[in-house]
């Protein structure tokens, strides 16, 4: 009994001199959650108008990811239009190269049964003088037949060949424009919601002030553009096709805004000046971005009523000159289609359909 009360007693001993000899660890006190007017100060309310710059500013980015949209949907109905035409044609020189390799087989089984001989070479044979020219000319002839066969199954073969390898490139470049269609919707449906939002936080009152702001800017840039002197010389008359393709940019006027939309019921900016040109027997590029880079370009002085006026300097908007200084166009999603003045926004230059 005594020995366990000593064993006890040096157990307890040697844990009291455990604790005390080892090493300290420092706990810190407990840091007072900060008050949020300690450590931070809410971020100040953005005034309206830079509300309007923000809202136009990601509406112009979501035009040009429209452009690349409409691009890639143009280029993507050619190449399938160029599909069609190549898969006739290789249906075309299938049939081709069958019905020339059965001549050949014609004359080789014709060959086959005159012991290997065409039929001039045995005329040649018969020992008949009378015959003897005529054999020699149908033999030539029979060379130069079956010469002339081969080299067009060669080039019918050739031609195949050729028209599998560009069919199967347009196959990647829709593929490849699929992709570029896709990347391009997202940017829009990102940049058009972004901008709905920041709207749709507004009072119905800021809303208002909102749509003031944007004429207000729109004027203001028109009437410095006025007073340029741009207008000076701008007097000419319309072509005829010009005349036609004005009449039916005016006509759609109050009708949406929607983004790759070409009518009849709603348009984007290039969708209505394209539909408008198409209407005048002109077809031009679908969008704001070929339009600027595929038609003949003019000076300011020089524009006439339904020249095309392309904005920004990604000429990523386009609207349709209609004389007195005005243009007709599609501005952005949420609006109607306007008639606005020509110098309300940033000019990149001016092109003519009909040149």
């Amino acid at each position: 009994m005594n020995r366990r009360h000593c064993a006890a007693a040096a157990i307890t001993l040697v844990c009291a001199l455990a604790l005390l000899t080892a090493p300290v660890q420092a706990m810190a006190a407990p840091v007072p959650e900060p008050s949020p007017t300690a450590t931070s100060s809410a971020s100040p309310k953005k005034s309206l108008e830079e509300v309007r710059e923000e809202i136009d500013t990601l509406y112009r980015k979501a035009g040009a990811a429209t452009d690349a949209y409409n691009l890639a949907e143009e280029q993507s109905k050619k190449q399938s239009s160029e599909i069609v035409r190549l898969t006739k044609s290789i249906a075309d020189g299938r049939a081709r190269i069958a019905e020339l390799k059965d001549r050949a087989g014609a004359q080789a089984r014709e060959q086959y049964r005159n012991g290997g001989l065409p039929p001039g070479a045995q005329l040649m044979l018969s020992g008949n003088p009378d015959l003897f020219m005529d054999g020699i000319n149908q033999a030539r002839q029979g060379q130069q037949a079956t010469k002339g066969m081969l080299t067009e199954l060669e080039q019918a073969q050739e031609d195949l060949e050729t028209y599998t390898k560009d069919a199967n490139l347009n196959l990647e470049k829709i593929e490849a424009g699929r992709v570029k269609q896709a990347k391009a919707k997202k940017s829009i449906d990102g940049q058009i919601a972004a901008a709905e939002k920041l709207e749709s936080q507004l009072a119905k009152e800021e809303r208002a002030r909102l749509l003031q702001l944007e004429k207000d800017a729109a004027s203001t840039a028109q009437a410095a553009w006025l007073s340029s002197g741009a207008l000076k010389d701008i007097n000419r008359e319309a072509s005829s096709a010009g005349k036609q393709a004005v009449a039916f940019a005016t006509a759609q006027i109050g009708k949406p805004y929607v983004w790759g939309a070409e009518g009849p019921g709603s348009y984007d900016c290039s969708g209505l000046t394209s539909q408008a040109w198409a209407a005048a027997k002109q077809p031009i590029p679908r969008t704001s971005q070929e339009q600027w880079r595929q038609l003949p370009r003019i000076d300011i002085e020089d524009m006439r009523p339904g020249d095309l006026i392309i904005y920004h300097s990604d000429a990523s908007h386009v609207g349709m000159y209609v004389g007195d200084g005005s243009i007709v166009h599609a501005p952005r999603p949420g609006r109607d289609v306007t008639l606005t003045g020509a110098g309300s926004m940033q000019i990149l230059g001016v092109v003519r359909p009909d040149k």
